[in-house]
């Protein structure tokens, strides 16, 4: 793409820290979403199953499939939320504790790589843009009645 739309540049990084997550998760034997969920998931109150999903921006069936398949792994257990009878909380097991920490020392290793090599000025500056991103696409301000016209 000659010129580069913001778009194409988050969508091509994404992709390739998604990559660099999975590849770095299988050799746990697991995948960037479970670790993910691992590291979303309260280590000692538990979580309850419906605020997982908002918390990790995940649709309900895409978030069952991983914690069937965490479940499957001994990684979690679901056990009744006493506070809401209708409601499950997900709870890591011991073992799901362990991964976790491996998740979290990946995501760590991450952000200090790119703290050595990005100034403090210009993770301040990406952290914005990316705050005004979300603003705008949660405040329903790109696509509306008035829409944008290319110039």
């Amino acid at each position: 793409m000659k010129d580069k739309t913001i778009d194409y540049v988050l969508r091509t990084t994404w992709l390739a820290v998604n990559k660099m997550y999975n590849e770095e998760a299988a050799k746990f034997g697991t995948t960037m979403a479970t670790g993910f969920t691992l590291l979303s998931i309260d280590q000692e109150e538990g979580t309850p199953s419906t605020s997982l999903g908002p918390i990790m921006g995940m649709e309900a069936t895409s978030l069952s499939r991983i914690l069937k398949r965490m479940e499957e792994m001994d990684l979690i257990v679901r056990r009744p939320n006493p506070n809401d009878g209708r409601g499950v909380l997900i709870y890591l097991t011991p073992f799901g504790k362990e991964k976790r920490k491996d998740a979290k020392e990946r995501v760590l290793v991450f952000n200090e790589a790119i703290r050595e090599h990005v100034s403090e000025e210009k993770l301040k500056s990406f952290y914005e843009v990316s705050d005004t991103i979300n603003e705008l696409i949660s405040n329903k301000k790109i696509y509306n009645q008035k829409e944008h016209t290319l110039k």
